[in-house]
């Protein structure tokens, strides 16, 4: 049997990915009821806020590919003009 994750779990999974992101924390989250949330000023369902940190977690993926990226043409650059 597949559980879905609890409301406390997705919150929290969400605001892991928030402060990765953005360096902060989230400025509201509150638990309402049957699984209904205010998530800054937003109200949402929990199944909704999870979406929104998969979302979160593929914009930090992205950065880090394009971290990463920079960093290999900086070394690439240095290499060409070290011969």
């Amino acid at each position: 049997m597949n559980m879905n994750p609890s409301t406390n779990q997705i919150i929290q999974h969400y605001k892991q990915a928030y402060q990765q992101l953005y360096k902060r924390t989230p400025s509201e989250i509150q638990i309402l009821a049957n699984d209904w949330l205010i998530v800054n000023g937003a109200r949402m369902q929990a199944n909704e806020l999870q979406f929104l940190t998969i979302q979160l977690r593929r914009e930090i993926d992205r950065e880090s590919v394009a971290q990463r990226r920079q960093t290999i043409r900086k070394l690439l650059n240095w290499f060409k003009t070290s011969d």
